[in-house]
């Protein structure tokens, strides 16, 4: 077999897997594909004859240019503290999707991928290799001119912002879905008290402007605020469906087979968390949407 294949067949066996680490390294589905792809040319031209491990060293190949297109992204933001939507994964209730499962492993919702939003590059590659994917610190460290003890540190310190800000998700998925349908059952009947009380008091809702297009995510805090824009809950009822985003419940908004919102619902004990809502036609068109919407 020509020697070019074996080397392509080689890096395919890990390209889901790498794919899943660029995720959640960038959180941006194409901006992960694009880190796949440079790390496939990185591999290419490298000759890896005596690596023992090879998935460890794409691992953190891939890992590397994360890191160069986090700190070109960071560059380039116009505020330190602008809020970034990370891109969600659709899929429907009930039907597993082996790459999904891997792109999804260890509960990786949008609740936490908007704190990974927020760490700096080093501290995100600190614990997304680490932490998700048992890369050992003296690996890590040369790839952000640290010690291992400070890598650690790095990793500590994200990990201590994950806990606290990025709530796990009730692992029932009926659960999930009954507060889902509780809220747009409150929001579809105008009923303002029923639709506070499916909220936690401090929700947090995002949003991506939608067709606003509004530069920056817009956020709002608190029970009482996210429930007094029932008014727009309720135009969308109609034309709601079920899905997944990220493997919790959420909402595709649908009308005439055209996408018009998706929602992600971040649900423990009855209450819901938080809601990512996801507008923007452009960022809608890139979706994979395939028999979702129909």
């Amino acid at each position: 077999m020509d020697e070019s294949f074996l080397l392509i067949g080689r890096f395919e066996e890990h390209r889901t897997h790498l794919r899943a680490v660029a995720y959640r390294m960038l959180g941006s589905l194409s901006e992960a594909d694009d880190a796949v792809q440079e790390a496939w040319l990185r591999f290419n031209r490298t000759d890896t004859s005596d690596v023992e491990n090879l998935a460890g060293w794409l691992t953190t190949v891939v890992g590397r240019v994360c890191l160069n297109m986090l700190r070109s992204r960071e560059a380039r933001r116009e505020e330190p503290l602008e809020t970034r939507m990370p891109d969600p994964v659709l899929s429907r209730e009930g039907v597993v999707d082996p790459e999904q499962e891997v792109m999804l492993a260890d509960s990786v919702g949008l609740a936490l991928l908007v704190v990974l939003e927020s760490l700096a590059p080093a501290e995100r590659l600190s614990f997304v290799l680490h932490d998700m994917f048992a890369v050992p610190f003296d690996e890590i460290a040369p790839l952000i001119d640290k010690t291992p003890a400070a890598t650690r540190q790095l990793a500590s310190r994200a990990r201590r912002r994950v806990q606290g800000q990025a709530p796990a998700p009730d692992p029932d998925l009926s659960r999930q879905r009954e507060a889902v349908d509780a809220f747009f059952a409150a929001s579809r009947d105008g009923d303002f008290d029923a639709l506070v009380a499916v909220l936690d008091p401090d929700v947090v809702l995002r949003s991506d402007g939608g067709f606003a297009r509004a530069r920056h995510t817009v956020v709002l805090h608190g029970a009482q605020s996210v429930a007094a824009q029932a008014a727009t809950y309720r135009r969308l009822s109609p034309f709601v469906r079920p899905v997944l985003v990220n493997g919790v419940a959420g909402v595709l908004v649908a009308a005439g087979g055209r996408p018009l919102s998706v929602m992600s619902f971040t649900v423990a004990g009855g209450r819901i968390l938080a809601i990512d809502v996801f507008a923007d036609p452009d960022r809608l068109s890139r979706l994979d949407l395939a028999g979702l919407a129909a």
